[in-house]
């Protein structure tokens, strides 16, 4: 089962080149972040004429999130109330269309644009502490129901130094700052694994390179588009790939796609299936 993940930074300006990758790479389930649409606009009958089933929460001009599946979505959850309808923190944090969860072929998948948060110490900066604060929360809630648990998006934080391309210049600063770091550290526990670092240890492996500054040219990025596993999904994955050369592309989102490939069911599950088809 191949799921992946995109800022896609627009739908509606980047709809060719996600319909180009969808058909090159055939993923089962696609992750959008940043789609920038009102509901009403999102072009859903493109990918509804592939195949694929829609569900979106979006808004005019910024944010967005968007499941892109070829199996049925179920148990669509919107928002940080989605998992959390009595706390008014999650309420409060809910007015932008940050959060998108669902039941997919039995994995709980949940589709994640985290706020960037500007600078360290900003106003914008507090309120992105306050919303992983509220995340952790919102994954503490859904481990109740013990459903294997994917959750993916565009982060906006660099867990570590060397997913920064110049750490000794840019760690502390926005994105890779302690507080941020010790946040998302804290949201994952011990239940959650990083899906790529359980194939690739070193440094030089971005998702995002900022348009400015000849970051793409020079090969200036930052790994912040992440795919979280639990333990029964990372422990039946096989790779789990950053497609970086999308990047090239003319007029291309700063980020690129990031996707895992999950043996799902397990193979033993689909043996058992069939032996009691013949019982």
């Amino acid at each position: 089962m191949l799921i992946a993940t995109w800022n896609v930074n627009s739908i509606r300006t980047r709809l060719a080149q996600v319909m180009d990758w969808l058909e090159e790479v055939k993923p089962d389930v696609l992750c959008l972040q940043e789609t920038k649409v009102e509901d009403a606009l999102f072009p859903n009958s493109e990918f509804e004429q592939k195949g694929y089933n829609v569900c979106f929460h979006g808004q005019k001009s910024y944010n967005g999130v968007a499941l892109i599946s070829h199996h049925p979505i179920k148990d669509l959850r919107v928002g940080l109330v989605g998992e959390l309808p009595h706390s008014l923190a999650a309420k409060q944090l809910s007015n932008q269309a940050r959060v998108l969860s669902a039941l997919i072929n039995e994995i709980r998948i949940v589709n994640l644009y985290v706020p960037n948060g500007s600078a360290v110490g900003s106003e914008k900066y507090i309120y992105k502490l306050e919303w992983l604060n509220c995340l952790k929360q919102y994954i503490n809630a859904q481990a109740l129901r013990d459903e294997p648990l994917c959750i993916l998006g565009d982060f906006n934080i660099a867990l570590e130094d060397k997913d920064i391309h110049t750490p000794q210049a840019l760690s502390g600063g926005i994105m890779a700052s302690e507080d941020e770091r010790s946040a998302l550290k804290s949201v994952l526990g011990n239940r959650l694994r990083d899906a790529f670092r359980i194939f690739e240890s070193d440094t030089n492996h971005w998702s995002w390179w900022n348009y400015r500054s000849g970051a793409w040219n020079r090969d200036k990025g930052w790994r912040i588009d992440h795919i979280y596993l639990s333990e029964e999904l990372a422990n039946n994955s096989s790779s789990c790939e950053i497609h970086k050369q999308v990047r090239g592309n003319l007029q291309p989102s700063d980020h690129v796609p990031v996707l895992v490939d999950i043996n799902w069911p397990p193979e033993d599950d689909q043996d058992d299936a069939l032996e009691d088809l013949f019982i």
